[in-house]
């Protein structure tokens, strides 16, 4: 299927919906990531370094029927390699474990600020993709005075920043801090993991039930709507086929809202990670 896609504010395009790879791994990861791109329709994979799949990733893109030029391989620097000479040695080791020529999407997976290196570590990114090694660079996890920051030290605005989003943290003043900024926002764990109760709610059942779609389409198409990329992980067909069928359908605004109503605020935050508090340096 022919999906539709976000343009960024480097003049590249994404679509609208990927396919998270948390916890997909080996040669089952393999074989559903295949099933997701040959199968389904899926032609962005957003992994990262810290997931310890990427062997995995580039196994199925090579194996895959489509074409490499049609997929959009995204991933991410990890928290020990912020120092600009570690950050483009681990851009290039990655893409040897991944064996690919290059990513297409590359972000920095957390802006840990107490170490404070994550400007430099943005300026590899911007280098790398004048190597050639990246075509479009982001972040994830970055706050508004984060992304500030990387804006006025660098004059390069992150195309994408990708954030916790879902009902129960639905993280709309970074949305519209992204927005304000022409930055395209990406929502990991839709669904909000296993931690938490999220597709049983039933508010969100009972809006599934009006338009006889599943929880997990509801809360899909409440993110595209609100100008949000999807990144959800699922390793069956039917699941994945089920995330991508969200086109036929829209929510009133009355739903939107009765979806934004169920936040959380901080305690709604799968496992407590605040980007001015986590520390990622695995």
């Amino acid at each position: 299927m022919n999906q539709e896609k976000f343009e960024l504010n480097d003049g590249s395009a994404l679509p609208k919906i990927g396919l998270g790879t948390v916890g997909i791994k080996g040669a089952a990861g393999v074989n559903s990531m295949l099933t997701a791109v040959d199968g389904n329709g899926y032609r962005l994979i957003d992994t990262s370094t810290n997931y310890l799949n990427e062997g995995a990733v580039g196994e199925a893109v090579r194996r895959a029927e489509v074409p490499r030029e049609q997929l959009i391989i995204s991933s991410k620097l990890p928290g020990k390699t912020h120092d600009y000479e570690k950050a483009v040695k681990m851009i290039q080791e990655s893409l040897y474990r991944i064996g690919l020529d290059y990513f297409d999407k590359y972000l920095i997976h957390w802006p840990l600020p107490m170490q404070d290196k994550y400007v430099e570590a943005w300026q590899a990114l911007i280098d790398a993709k004048k190597f050639g090694l990246i075509k479009t660079i982001g972040v994830s996890n970055f706050l508004e005075e984060h992304l500030d920051r990387l804006i006025d030290e660098t004059g390069v605005t992150p195309a994408t920043n990708q954030i916790e989003r879902h009902p129960y943290f639905n993280n709309k003043a970074l949305v519209e801090a992204n927005r304000k900024r022409g930055i395209v926002t990406e929502a990991w764990s839709p669904f909000g993991r296993e931690i938490n109760d999220v597709l049983d709610n039933p508010k969100i059942k009972e809006i599934a039930d009006k338009y006889e779609k599943s929880p997990a389409q509801v809360i899909v198409r409440w993110n595209l709507q609100n100008g949000v990329l999807v990144i959800p992980k699922s390793a069956t067909s039917a699941h994945q086929k089920e995330n991508l069928d969200v086109y036929d359908f829209e929510l009133s605004q009355a739903d939107l809202e009765a979806i934004d109503s169920l936040d959380k605020g901080e305690e709604g935050r799968v496992e407590g990670q605040h980007p001015n508090e986590y520390e990622e340096y695995v």
